[in-house]
């Protein structure tokens, strides 16, 4: 068997929200790889999501792009409605999409705290809460969530950030050990410092910090989320790997 065959084996598709850039476009390329047919869930960027596409498609891999709003109550629903519909089964989630709205706690203002609790978590919800049924039933499915390392240490001005990324772990735990027994893996990624364009404005010197002095890249992230969802972590369920260049050591 080819290594597409092996990967993904008829099993159905893969849903990478946030997809059309950074981590999100990164995964979805490493999934397509491994034969994974991809929806790529993405808010306005038509552009970099058709060029993700034209990618995995000279890849020979199936993809669509959905553009879609996943702090609506009903764009989750929508989104992995049509993923089935137009890809097969959902089997492998990767819950990437996310925003910050930084500000001190003393002047962070409820707006933006809602809003990033929206997208980073409560989306993250809604899809799991959409797509886990199908993955129990079928007794297979891989559901990885990209957290962050401010999730486990807080950062200044992060406290909306902080918050969404410290519950969606909570989620994670709680989600593995509700399915684990059907199948289903629930783990999350928590990447430091990555070169992205949600981590453009923030000052170079913070690579100091970082053991390995230097930020991480997408695919670094994208291979590790590739890993959760293979055979070979059929085991590791309901834990966070942190991707941070020794950041949190």
């Amino acid at each position: 068997m080819t290594a597409r065959q092996t990967q993904n084996d008829g099993r159905g598709c893969a849903v990478v929200t946030g997809g059309s850039r950074g981590i999100g476009a990164a995964t979805a390329r490493r999934l397509a790889e491994s034969g994974w047919p991809v929806a790529i869930a993405y808010r306005s960027d038509d552009a970099s999501a058709s060029s993700v596409l034209r990618d995995i498609h000279q890849m020979g891999t199936d993809a669509i792009a959905i553009r879609v709003d996943l702090a609506d109550v009903e764009g989750p629903m929508r989104l992995m409605r049509d993923a089935r519909e137009r890809l097969g089964p959902v089997a492998v989630l990767v819950n990437n999409a996310g925003i910050r709205a930084d500000d001190l706690l003393v002047s962070l203002d409820e707006a933006a705290w809602q809003e990033v609790l929206d997208v980073n978590l409560t989306a993250a919800y809604r899809c799991i809460q959409c797509g886990l049924m199908g993955m129990i039933r079928r007794r297979w499915g891989r559901i990885v969530n990209i957290a962050s390392v401010v999730g486990l240490k807080g950062n200044p001005g992060q406290a909306n950030y902080a918050a969404a990324k410290a519950g969606l772990i909570a989620l994670t735990r709680t989600a593995a050990l509700e399915s684990a027994r059907r199948g289903v893996t629930v783990n999350a990624v928590a990447p430091g410092f990555i070169a992205t364009d949600m981590t453009r404005e923030l000052p170079p010197q913070l690579a100091r910090m970082i053991p390995a002095r230097r930020a991480g890249t997408p695919e670094e992230i994208a291979a590790v989320v590739a890993f959760l969802i293979s055979e070979d972590a059929a085991y590791v369920n309901g834990t966070t790997l942190t991707v941070d260049g020794g950041l949190m050591a």
